[in-house]
């Protein structure tokens, strides 16, 4: 997702643009891994010396809630990135150490559902976690 459609949803629900929303959406758009609210918060409160996590989790609730921002868990830790733009269905590899992303062009759903017969899925999420190659 870039900015400019991150804002138009932002904007048709309501949200005021801000500095800081602005900032944390631009720290997304500029990076293709993974983020935590740490690292968000180390960013902005150079910016935003008082800014603290509450805000920063809040914001993050906000775009998760709007498919603006997408959210793993890795380590015990909630990790977001800007929701992908991709006009096929695919499913992601996550580096462990560093956050970069591979898509990964295959559904193991092509399998699962046949499985399933009977029954309706509404959702399903498959991520692949692990080493990168350049942090094996």
């Amino acid at each position: 997702m870039n900015l400019t459609n991150a804002w138009k949803i932002l904007k048709d629900n309501g949200f005021k643009e801000t500095s800081k929303r602005n900032q944390i959406l631009e720290l997304f758009a500029n990076d293709e891994r993974y983020l935590t609210a740490r690292d968000l918060l180390d960013v902005m409160q150079q910016d935003y010396p008082s800014m603290s996590f509450d805000t920063v989790y809040r914001n993050l609730a906000t775009f998760v809630s709007l498919d603006i921002l997408e959210e793993t868990e890795l380590s015990g830790e909630r990790h977001f990135r800007m929701q992908c733009e991709s006009d096929h269905h695919h499913h992601h590899f996550i580096c462990m150490d560093c956050g970069k992303i591979k898509e990964i062009p295959v559904c193991p759903m092509d399998l699962v559902g046949s499985a399933l017969p009977a029954y309706e899925i509404a959702n399903h999420k498959f991520e692949i976690y692990g080493k990168c190659p350049e942090c094996k």
